[in-house]
């Protein structure tokens, strides 16, 4: 079954100007209405670090999941920024970053790929505890721009490592925008018949001349978990392009209906949310 995660944390994480607390409520009440599986709706992480996140505990008492089937995900860098995620009854899912690549982690999480993966079995006991599932995104698992050791294989054993403390959710994430359908073949032609307890999503991060081309390897290749943001907001600070943001929910959710794959979310809600989208983000 498809899965659509719509990502309004990753679009406006990056963004300097501080979004209101209200906008930012009801643009994601807006989203809750759509039919999305997810919602990547908020962080408790360092405000030192993303200040935009600040109130993410504010926004999250105040969303009207009463009515809707969407599901709410929050993302979390260590053991602390969990406790307080997992204390939010709306939250089903915490998603922790996980990095192949030691830099980057130590930027991201400020930890080494071994702290984080102590990290991730103090995070999955607490979910165990407290009924949340937690979700591992495989930073870099499409390259690496720092100039250490690389390949996909470097990717498949991490997710192996990690499916070995039962994560049941991996979506491989191209932090940096260098996804291509060859890497992108190669990930989840071998990870998903290897790993069939795991669920693999995609988490791209694309130009929008390349978007359709990534997208079909990935679902012609098994991927049936998505992650987008409206308009494409968001991406990596750290990526050289200013076009290389979130894979757009538009061409997503076009490049379905091209195909005649269902995605049942309600198109009325949808173009609400792709028209307030534009009130929300600062113009660039």
């Amino acid at each position: 079954m498809l899965k659509l995660i719509e990502c309004p944390r990753d679009a406006m994480q990056g963004i300097t100007t501080f979004i209101d607390t209200e906008t930012k409520i009801n643009y994601i009440n807006q989203l809750l209405q759509i039919g999305f599986d997810t919602l990547d709706a908020g962080s408790f992480v360092s405000e030192k670090a993303i200040p935009q996140m600040r109130d993410s505990a504010e926004v999250f008492r105040k969303l009207n999941v009463s009515n809707s089937k969407t599901k709410l995900l929050s993302i979390v860098a260590n053991l602390r920024g969990a406790q307080d995620a997992v204390a939010f009854d709306e939250i089903t899912y915490l998603g922790f970053p996980f990095s192949i690549s030691e830099t980057f982690q130590q930027r991201n999480t400020n930890s080494s790929i071994e702290q984080s993966l102590h990290r991730v079995e103090e995070i999955q006991n607490l979910c165990f505890k407290h009924n949340k599932t937690l979700v591992i995104y495989i930073s870099m698992a499409f390259g690496n721009p720092y100039n250490e050791l690389w390949n996909a294989d470097l990717a498949i054993h991490w997710c192996n490592k990690l499916a070995q403390l039962d994560i049941k959710i991996m979506p491989l994430s191209d932090t940096i925008g260098v996804s291509n359908p060859e890497n992108i073949i190669y990930l989840f032609s071998n990870l998903i018949p290897a790993l069939p307890k795991v669920e693999f999503g995609a988490h791209l991060h694309s130009t929008p001349q390349t978007a359709i081309e990534k997208i079909e390897a990935a679902y012609n290749s098994g991927c049936r978990r998505f992650d987008s943001a409206i308009h494409g907001f968001g991406g990596c600070p750290m990526a050289a392009d200013d076009l290389t943001g979130n894979l757009a929910t538009e061409t997503l959710i076009g490049y379905f209906d091209s195909k005649n794959i269902a995605t049942n979310l309600n198109k009325v809600q949808l173009e609400s949310a792709y028209n307030l989208a534009w009130e929300v983000f600062p113009k660039h």
